[in-house]
Parts: C-alpha cells; structure tokens; sequence
C-alpha cells in the first residue's frame, strides 16, 4: 500500500509526532511550522493529508491533498478560500476538544454576574466600599435561574451539565431538533451525549421566544452565513432586561453596535464577551468603557491540555482516513460546519 505524506504546521512536541508516528509505517510524517500557504509550497504538491491552523494552500497547488485537519472548532476562517470552495478536500475540526475549559469560563462570568464580582473589583481599585453594602452586591443566585444555550453542541452540553449541578433551568436552542444526539468528537464522560438535560429544546425560528425565557444567554453557535447577526437588535429587545449574554463563538454571530446600543440604554443586564467583530478588540471600542460588561481576549478556549487534546482527534481520524472510514467533525458543506 501506498505511503500517506502528512504534513504538520503546528509546533506539537517530539512525542506527541511520534505517537501520531506509531499508528502506521503507512504514515510519512513532515513538520513545517507555517502560518500560510506560501511557506510550505514546496512540500504541499506531494502532500496527502495537511494539520495546520491557518496554512492552506491553493488547489491547483495540492493536488494529491485529500484532507485538512483544522487545529481549531470552527471552519470560518477557511468558508471563503478557494481550497475550501474549488476543491473536493475533506475539512474535519477539532470540535469537541473544548468543552470543559469554555464551559467553566462561561460558569465563571455567570457567577461573576451573578455575586457583583465587577462592582467589587471596581470598589477595589478606588479603595473604599459604600454604606449601601446590600443594595450595591446583594446577589442573584445562580439556582433557580434560567439559562439559555445557542447551539447545542459539545460546549453547550457540558455547560448544561454545569448549570443542572449549581440548580438551573437549563433550555436550549439547536437547528436541528429531530437529531438529539451529539454527532462530533466528545471526550468520554462529560456533557450531556443524548440532550437529557434541558427542560425545553427550542427549534431555531423559536429564537426570540427562546431568549424571553433566559437570565442567560450563552452564544455557542458557529459562524456561517446563516448566523451572521443572529442575536440583532430585534433578538436583544427580546431578552429580559436583567438578562445577560454570554458570547464565546464568534464576534459577528452578535450585533456589535446593537449590543452596543442596548447596553448602554440598560435594555438588558450586561454581556461577558470573548470575540468580537474585530479582534484584538480596538481602544476606540465602548464596550472597553462601559459598567456592565466583562471583557477578555478570545481565550475561553485556552487550556493547558489542547494539543494533548487536539492529538487525541487527529490520531483517532488518521485511523478512519487510514481504514476508509467516516472522518470525525467533517464539516459539512451545506451548513459550513
């Protein structure tokens, strides 16, 4: 049988190649640290099989190339390249890998909110507490409220799992609602594998409905043409006004300048952002300035474990490529996820 080239551009350490190297003899393995196309064009045109965040070369280029790995959940940024859209190669992600880290960061900011952790670190820097202890931090508890998860998916089960456990109402929102079941890569024993969890599971065109319901609104969707400004201005009315949002997919699955501008009239409670429209997020943005907002900078996703992680997915997939069977988190062409 013929060898399969692979070609890595993530610095992954020496024994993490060498385990993806113990999988076959089939396997000829080549690192290249790259961060575009150009870098690896010497090496792409006998390529079979490619691992790289952001290095994609153009089709005619890559002619034996079968299969890209992403080292990230999300295809977006790849939507709009000709490899993507002129070429039959295979995309999987690395979906599934990040549901424990982005699901207690958005535990985290739902806490935070939830016990005034703002207002205190506010008082903290200007060294003086108000006499009006219990009006400034008395807290909304996390039990008995109602979280709202948008995008049922890896992430937002494992924050349903979370949420049950401090006693919350757990809804969610998923485009599909005859498919219950997780379909892309999880890692054993977390989550919610069948959607037993939520007390209700809303259809997408339910979304203004869904969100009247929630003290929480946890964005977890992916990027595509079809969620691009899905919580607009109309979806933000919807929500209750102490009600905040929660968003750790992409920055332009929201609004910005809408979000922006209900914020600032209170119509809602506040936001706790990870992405944005533009990113890093510029200086001359309002949402730096303003009272009810927790900001950070695209690392809900961040963990210590993610290349063990990512490895995991990747060795399991080299398996199926190898043996012709179904790759994990292909992304699928009609919905670009």
């Amino acid at each position: 049988m013929e060898k399969v080239n692979v070609l890595i551009t993530q610095p992954f350490p020496d024994p993490m190649i060498q385990k993806l190297g113990e999988i076959s003899p089939l396997l000829n393995i080549t690192v290249r640290k790259a961060q575009n196309g150009e870098e690896i064009a010497d090496v792409i045109g006998e390529t079979d099989v490619l691992y790289t965040f952001a290095a994609l070369p153009e089709p005619e280029v890559a002619p034996r190339l079968r299969w890209v790995q992403l080292h990230s959940a999300g295809a977006d940024m790849v939507l709009q390249h000709p490899l993507y859209i002129h070429s039959e190669v295979m995309f999987t992600t690395t979906s599934g890998i990040h549901a424990i880290q982005m699901a207690e960061y958005v535990l985290s900011l739902m806490l935070a909110f939830a016990h005034r952790v703002p207002r205190m670190l506010e008082d903290q820097e200007t060294g003086t507490w108000t006499d009006s202890r219990w009006k400034r931090y008395v807290p909304d508890e996390l039990y008995g409220a109602s979280v709202g998860i948008l995008g049922y998916g890896s992430i937002g089960r494992q924050v349903a799992y979370l949420a049950r456990a401090f006693g919350m109402r757990v809804l969610a929102l998923k485009r599909d609602v005859r498919r219950l079941d997780n379909n892309h890569y999880a890692q054993p024993g977390i989550g919610d594998p069948q959607a037993e969890i939520p007390d209700m599971i809303y259809p997408q065109d339910a979304l203004r409905s869904f969100v009247k319901e929630c003290d929480y609104v946890i964005v977890t969707v992916p990027l595509t043409g079809r969620t691009r400004h899905l919580i607009d201005a109309s979806v933000l009315e919807a929500m209750k006004p102490k009600a905040i949002l929660i968003n750790i997919a992409r920055g332009d699955v929201v609004d910005e300048q809408a979000l922006v501008d209900a914020l600032v009239a209170d119509k809602i409670g506040g936001a706790g952002l990870d992405v944005f429209s533009e990113e890093p997020l510029p200086g001359t943005s309002p949402l730096w300035q303003l009272p009810n907002v927790i900001l950070s900078p695209h690392i809900a996703g961040f963990s210590e474990h993610y290349d063990e992680r990512a490895i995991d997915v990747f060795s399991e997939n080299l398996k199926r490529f190898l043996a012709g069977e179904p790759l994990l988190n292909l992304v699928d062409r009609e919905h670009d996820y």
